[in-house]
């Protein structure tokens, strides 16, 4: 059973910079997809970045590309994301979440994750 749980968030104002982390466990292979989510207040939760942790394959949203990035340190089995540029839109809560997959290509849609953490807030003030 794979546990991801999250730390990081907290509060920041507009254009600050924030660094969450994703740590897991209970991992039988390297071949997973992890990704980034967020879900913001009457919002649907929408992917943010993911990851293909045995080849470092990246993905991103139109609405971060540029100002987030996701990366991953295997020794520590953490992934992370890097948040720079921070807008008032980026305020959510962010998940960590992860599925076994046999290929390189993960989505940022949330239907093919089936671990995911419990969360940790991202709020930016304008």
């Amino acid at each position: 059973q794979v546990q991801l749980v999250e730390s990081g968030g907290g509060s920041v104002q507009a254009g600050g910079s924030l660094r969450l982390s994703c740590t897991a466990s209970g991992y039988t292979s390297l071949n997973y997809c992890m990704g980034w989510f967020r879900q913001a207040p009457g919002k649907e939760r929408e992917g943010v970045a993911s990851l293909y942790t045995a080849g470092d394959t990246t993905y991103y949203a139109d609405s971060v590309k540029g100002r987030f990035t996701i990366s991953q340190d295997n020794a520590r089995h953490t992934l992370y994301l890097q948040m720079n540029s921070l807008k008032a839109e980026d305020t959510a809560m962010y998940y960590c979440a992860a599925h076994k997959s046999g290929g390189s290509w993960c989505s940022t849609f949330p239907q093919p994750y089936n671990y995911w953490g419990q969360g940790t807030q991202v709020t930016v003030s304008s």
